[in-house]
């Protein structure tokens, strides 16, 4: 009587299958750091504002603080879809409890009704940041 023996299994083939698509993988990984499809991630800037209506056609924004409020340049808004206006800054800079009285305006009314107020800083390294964006 002969015994056939068969060691084929299936083990060999899942492990090569498991080899091929790890090194895929890591290939991609690889590649997109070397080409920079990665990208980059950029930082937040942490200013506090707080923005209240006034009359029918003022808006009062105040600066409550934040980390990066010493490296605050600009301040900029924007209402609706007229372009970026600046804000004037005091002599010392922007400092916590410094409040400005900005003008909006809405097309089809004659209070701030539908106004959306835009806020826009510039900081010390180059960066721009919306730092309120409402509907009024």
């Amino acid at each position: 009587m002969k015994i056939m023996k068969n060691d084929e299994a299936v083990s060999p083939v899942i492990g090569v299958i498991l080899m091929v698509a790890i090194t895929v993988i890591l290939a991609a990984v690889i590649a997109a750091f070397v080409f920079g499809l990665a990208g980059t991630t950029g930082s937040s800037k942490n200013v506090g504002i707080t923005v209240a209506k006034s009359g029918e056609t003022q808006f009062v924004v105040t600066i409550q603080g934040g980390t990066d409020l010493p490296q605050l340049n600009k301040l900029e808004y924007q209402t609706n879809t007229t372009g970026f206006h600046e804000i004037t800054a005091p002599s010392g800079g922007w400092s916590v409890g410094i409040t400005r009285t900005i003008t909006g305006y809405n097309e089809t009314a004659a209070t701030n009704t539908g106004v959306r107020l835009i806020l826009r800083g510039t900081f010390s390294d180059g960066s721009q940041q919306v730092l309120w964006d409402r509907q009024f």
